[in-house]
């Protein structure tokens, strides 16, 4: 069948005919025969159809039937509690704390209620002690909240009744200074393309139920007539709020990878015109002189509008090196739902690019801002990017874009701060003078991350500052390619009997990315007390203690990466074989320490991974400075990637540094 409805039930009738009134009956999830039934898609929607239609007279055309039956699909009992923050605020300047609670698959659910208690780490203007959560809600914001000193604000949530522990937020940095942090998910489409549900309910559930500050609708622009286009036009105008939700009207330019592949179209106002890479799905064909077949032909065509673009990497990932334009093309995606690719970022360091990170959901199943992969074919959970800026307005969100001035993260939300200082001083540029003949710059001695930079010194300072919502596993600090530092919140003497096994990397670059990890890890001469899952999102996959000593699995990875810890039993003896389908890892525990034991396993990045981490991580926030050598040719693209212990990651935008050569 064709998209988005690629599974069908195909029946046909021989030995008779049809005639009116006759039925056929099919019956899902028939239980009549042991069956425990059919389990539905782990997102909610509102009207799933049984879309019927029948080719009448036999010739192989098939014509959809009117009033063919749709459903609800409602959330599942309760099992988690989200209590959602930003990042960075100044002193006095408002927020909101968002609170829900989540089914097994991640759906925001009505079932949850009680008596709630709020305790925080600075006080909180507006914010009630106490909150009587009810049935029927799926989220509740708490709007024009303040903070008047500066600090570091987290909230926990307890039950008043049990005085249990539900919920604690993300860390958020009250601070004087030029920026506040706001989290938008840009690219995700709904059910008018390929998602499900309205565009209207996207934006909704990116404002009340992701608590995003910015959004947009991403639908593949083969798919949206001038009619939609205008519709999702007046959306994001409507849903537009200066200073509480920013919105940008755009699309997803969707050319093959062999014409440029997949871009995101970011407009500042409403009212422009779509430049589609075909009309592929679209009846109209009176406007296909507007289209723009190549990734060099729709920079060209946008050359003169007030937008930006991201490359990203979905089912046609983008080809950075046959089209780029740095004057509209500002960042590259590197995480979504479809997985991490921090390779679309790398490779444009050997070609001169200069982009920013940006992560998103690039979702489908009407969840912007808090995307679960589900069941089928989505590997990871979508991402997440924080825009430094001075005001929540589309100009100050344009401005922070074309500075760079951003991170993006797989789905978490932490505080991220790099900075890099010179010894004497640099030259920091207002635009990329390698793009921009007019650049301006100004003498600077310290730098933020995405800035460009041209020094004469041959080293800089690098500042990292983190707090996050679970505990830091590590911090790598990075030149280009190469990884020049790892800081930890602990060292060698901290560890304990607590192995962590990683498996992660994907088959190739394009669609069919999926690796699958299927095996077992023996812990041969110990005994395993407990285990933790790590980025086990989809819960119908094997991840399992078999055994005292035995943990077996199956899962997959899209580039980004899963595994478990186990907490052992031991003597210091033994040994660790990890047999899957890839390769085997094998080596004593004692050999096991703080630094990575790899199994390299071909494809793209894939590897196997074992090392030791302390029994309890206490380190939640970490600050750490390290000067780095500077090559003396070329850019310097300084950035960092924090890993936090529950599996999510962040990434800076680098700060490009560079010596006389531009």
């Amino acid at each position: 069948s064709a998209r988005p409805r690629w599974k069908s039930l195909t029946i046909g009738v021989s030995g008779g005919y049809l005639s009116e009134g006759d039925t056929i009956t099919v019956v899902f999830g028939d239980t009549s025969g042991g069956s425990p039934g059919m389990r539905m898609q782990t997102f909610v929607e509102d009207g799933f159809e049984f879309k019927v239609l029948a080719d009448v007279c036999a010739v192989g055309h098939f014509t959809p039937i009117p009033n063919t039956p749709a459903i609800s699909i409602v959330p599942g009992e309760p099992v988690v509690w989200r209590a959602v923050l930003s990042s960075l605020r100044r002193p006095g300047e408002t927020f909101q704390f968002g609170l829900k609670a989540e089914d097994k698959w991640g759906n925001p659910t009505e079932r949850a209620h009680g008596a709630l208690i709020f305790e925080t780490t600075l006080p909180v203007n507006n914010l009630p002690a106490r909150y009587d959560y009810t049935r029927g809600n799926r989220a509740v914001t708490f709007e024009g909240l303040s903070v008047d000193e500066p600090g570091e604000l987290r909230i926990t949530v307890r039950n008043e009744a049990s005085g249990a522990v539900i919920a604690r937020s993300h860390p958020m940095m009250i601070r004087a200074g030029r920026y506040g942090g706001y989290w938008a998910d840009l690219h995700g489409q709904s059910g008018e393309s390929i998602g499900i549900g309205t565009s209207r309910a996207y934006f909704d559930f990116a404002r009340d139920r992701a608590f995003l500050d910015a959004t947009s609708h991403q639908a593949n622009d083969f798919q949206v007539n001038n009619a939609f286009w205008a519709f999702l036009n007046d959306l994001t105008a409507h849903h537009h709020q200066d200073g509480r939700f920013v919105t940008f009207p755009g699309y997803e330019w969707s050319g093959n990878t062999a014409v440029g592949g997949d871009r995101n179209v970011f407009f500042r106002t409403e009212g422009r015109a779509i430049r589609r890479s075909s009309h592929a799905l679209l009846p109209e064909r009176h406007d296909l002189d507007s289209d723009a077949p190549n990734a060099n032909l729709l920079f060209e065509a946008l050359a003169d509008e007030d937008c930006v673009i991201f490359a990203h990497v979905g089912g046609r990932y983008a080809d950075i090196e046959y089209a780029h334009d740095p004057k509209l093309e500002t960042a590259m995606e590197i995480h979504s739902a479809w997985g991490t690719f921090e390779w679309l970022l790398t490779d444009g360091f050997p070609l001169g690019h200069r982009s920013g990170v940006v992560c998103n959901s690039d979702g489908h199943k009407g969840r912007p801002g808090a995307s679960y992969p589900g069941a089928s074919m989505f590997g990871a959970y979508g991402g997440l990017t924080c825009f430094l800026t001075e005001e929540l307005t589309r100009d100050g969100i344009f401005d922070c874009l074309r500075k760079r001035h951003h991170y993006g993260t797989t789905g978490t939300r932490m505080f991220l701060d790099v900075r890099a200082g010179f010894a004497t001083s640099g030259q920091l540029f207002d635009r990329d003078p390698k793009a921009f003949d007019d650049a301006t710059s100004q003498t600077v001695t310290q730098a933020m991350m995405g800035d460009i930079v041209q020094s004469d010194d041959a080293t800089l300072t690098l500042r990292v500052e983190v707090a996050t919502q679970s505990p830091i596993e590590r911090v790598e600090i990075r030149n280009g390619f190469d990884t020049v530092h790892t800081a930890r919140g602990y060292d060698t003497g901290d560890l304990g009997d607590r192995i962590r096994v990683v498996w992660s990397g994907a088959e190739y670059r394009g669609r069919g990315r999926e690796t699958n990890w299927k095996g077992k890890a023996q812990f041969r001469g110990a005994t395993i007390k407990r285990i933790a899952k790590i980025n086990a999102f989809n819960h119908e996959r094997l991840l399992e203690q078999q055994g005292s000593d035995t943990v077996v699995f199956d899962a997959i990875t899209t580039g980004n990466f899963g595994g478990f810890d186990a907490w052992l039993d031991t003597d210091g003896s033994g040994e660790l074989t990890v047999t899957t389908s890839l390769g085997t890892l094998a080596l004593p525990l004692a050999d096991i320490g703080l630094e990575d034991s790899v199994m390299e396993a071909g494809g793209l990045e894939r590897k196997l991974r074992a090392f030791r981490l302390p029994e309890e991580n206490t380190i939640f926030s970490l600050t750490t400075e390290l000067e780095i050598a500077l090559h003396p040719a070329g850019d310097n693209p300084i950035w960092v990637c924090v890993t936090t212990e529950d599996g999510f990651q962040a990434w800076s935008s680098p700060i490009y540094v560079y010596n006389k050569d531009r």
